[in-house]
């Protein structure tokens, strides 16, 4: 069966075996079985050139520009995609700075999105940095002060009463949408509170979805929950596009929440609801309120802890044993970092443990060091980590605070985790207080930049005699010890959300399971082999689309086996490969006036 995309008409179907709406009656867009498209076109003269998802530009042909009424609004030569996709490429090198990188890509985004996804494609390893984490939050930053062209919806906590409205009028369907991204731009890439500003970090997201997986640009939507700032400089400046107060945290901030997932569920009933960048006091609770009732995920959560899980799957097979058997000491005892240990836990019990034996693998430590049961600021997600004051008694050297030195030289991790941003806290005599009792030890600084990385991995390498596994949040280059080139794996979540996604959406999962997070983290450490030396934890960020394929394929299949699978999932390799969709120029049709 096609698939036909008709922008704007209000007439769509899924993205696997439908009809979907795109535009403002501009074209229809149909997928043939072969994953092969044709835009048959209504539009004319410079609202074809306006339109990104059909705008080829010099692409078009001399016949095609006579037919759509362009003709002369052009230059006269005709380019083939691979020739734009060389000039564009050269232009994006040209830019003087990674921002004016990220300005150059968002305006080829506003203008051909074929050809941007093209190129982020191609060179996705390269953009991925531009496009998303870390120079998107520059982007964001000055977003009210540069701001462009209009992209995604903007909900505001003072008019609850239009968040369904505002949906509806994006004139998509429900059959049009496979995946929303929101935020609250509460915790935004560790530059915190950026208010409207934050759906930037939304809509880069989205894109990595696309370029990783292949979910179809015009089946998403980046959704800002402006809440209020408490962002001072953005309070006072007389340009910020967003509600101007102070940050709402009473009932109506839930009122808001409860009203964005009531109308996705009505609008988008088989949406995937994906949380971006929420702030500590709100991620973990709107996840569990939801968990159950929509089909929701939370990427700071569960997509940092499913590529933490697949880079120890991988550290624990090339040492030898035992996710059950790992003493696990967590720097960093916010929601990342015990989503982490969540995830752990919960594979320790499938391999026999009890869920107490379980949570006794972990030591957890804060801003106050190793989380204890006698503090009384402990946050409910950490009680379960906390240590009784009687084990501990001993282990302070100032008889108060338990650091990261004692801990490990009480408990000989196996594994160490860093989420704290504490630039250099695993220090040289933290990790060889830990090589000495681990032959393996598996050690991942997580904390991005690099400049807040908890250590660099040519020192746990250097420390280590080169025994260390490393992966880290941000990306390093290659280490060479005693002729060795140990390549070092980035832990980057784009590893894990965008098959996710692409899992969920070909068997319209009607939720998602810890069992479905953990099939997605174990088919990405199946696709390395860390027992070679120098060979990295996880897969090159480079390899995206295979890792999100496979990523897709466990998640589809995990989604059937626990009975979450609203679509038939026959043949798992060939739904996935035709739900991908790909970045080239559909053949063109012209649609009568």
């Amino acid at each position: 069966m096609g698939i036909s995309v008709a922008v704007g008409s209000g007439r769509r179907s899924a993205a696997t075996q439908g009809s979907v709406d795109v535009s403002e009656g501009a074209y229809e867009l149909d997928r043939s079985d072969d994953g092969t498209y044709t835009a048959r076109i209504s539009a004319r003269g410079s609202a074809v050139l306006s339109t990104p998802m059909i705008n080829r530009g010099t692409a078009f042909t001399l016949a095609e520009r006579h037919e759509l009424g362009i003709t002369g609004l052009l230059p006269s030569g005709v380019s083939t995609l691979d020739r734009q996709l060389r000039r564009t490429y050269a232009q994006f090198c040209h830019q003087a700075t990674d921002l004016a990188k990220w300005v150059y890509l968002t305006n080829l985004h506003s203008r051909n999105e074929v050809l941007f996804y093209k190129l982020l494609t191609e060179h996705i390893e390269e953009m991925l940095p531009i496009v998303y984490t870390p120079t998107v939050g520059l982007a964001i930053q000055q977003f009210s002060n540069e701001f462009r062209r209009p992209r995604g919806v903007y909900l505001s906590v003072d008019h609850p009463e239009d968040v369904e409205l505002a949906l509806r009028n994006t004139g998509l369907g429900a059959q049009d949408v496979d995946l929303l991204v929101a935020t609250d731009s509460e915790g935004i890439l560790g530059i915190g509170d950026q208010g409207v500003g934050g759906i930037e970090i939304s809509v880069g997201k989205l894109a990595v979805y696309t370029a990783a997986a292949g979910i179809h640009p015009s089946r998403v939507l980046p959704v800002v929950l402006d809440v209020g700032t408490d962002n001072l400089e953005l309070l006072n400046d007389e340009m910020y596009l967003g509600e101007q107060h102070p940050r709402v945290r009473d009932a109506r901030y839930d009122e808001l929440i409860d009203a964005y997932v009531t109308a996705c569920k009505k609008l988008f009933p088989h949406a995937m609801l994906h949380w971006e960048d929420f702030g500590a006091s709100n991620a973990r609770r709107i996840l569990d309120r939801y968990a159950d009732r929509a089909c929701t995920f939370n990427d700071d959560m569960q997509g940092t802890a499913a590529v933490v899980l697949a880079a120890a799957f991988a550290g624990v097979r090339a040492a030898g044993g035992r996710m059950r058997d790992q003493r696990v000491v967590i720097h960093g005892a916010g929601t990342a970092g015990l989503g982490i240990a969540d995830m752990m836990r919960d594979v320790m019990i499938r391999e026999g443990l009890s869920r107490e034996e379980a949570t006794r693998r972990f030591w957890a430590l804060g801003s106050r060091g190793l989380l204890v049961d006698d503090n009384p600021r402990l946050r409910d997600f950490q009680v379960p980590y906390a240590r009784s004051a009687a084990e501990v008694t001993g282990w302070s050297a100032d008889g108060r605070t338990v650091g990261l030195a004692e801990v490990v030289a009480q408990v000989h991790p196996t594994m160490l985790i860093g989420t704290s941003t504490q630039a250099g806290a695993f220090t040289e005599q933290v990790v060889r207080d830990m090589a000495a009792h681990t032959v393996r030890p598996i050690i991942m600084p997580l904390s991005n930049p690099t400049s807040k990385a908890e250590a660099l991995p040519a020192d746990l390498l250097a420390w280590t005699d080169g025994q260390a596994l490393v992966a880290t949040g941000s990306p390093f280059s290659p280490v060479v010890l005693d002729g060795i080139t140990y390549r070092v794996a980035q832990a980057n979540n784009a590893l894990v959300f965008p098959g996710l996604g692409l899992g969920v959406t070909v068997a319209r999962a009607s939720r998602i399971t810890d069992r479905m997070i953990a099939a997605a983290a174990d088919a990405v450490a199946g696709l390395s082999d860390a027992t070679r030396p120098g060979a990295p934890l996880l897969p090159a960020m480079s390899e995206l689309r295979p890792v999100s394929a496979a990523v897709a394929i466990a998640v589809a299949e995990a989604a059937v086996a626990e009975g979450l699978a609203q679509l038939p999932l026959d043949n798992p390799i060939g739904q996935i490969h035709q739900a991908m969709w790909r970045p080239d120029y559909p053949r063109v049709e012209t649609k009568p006036l």
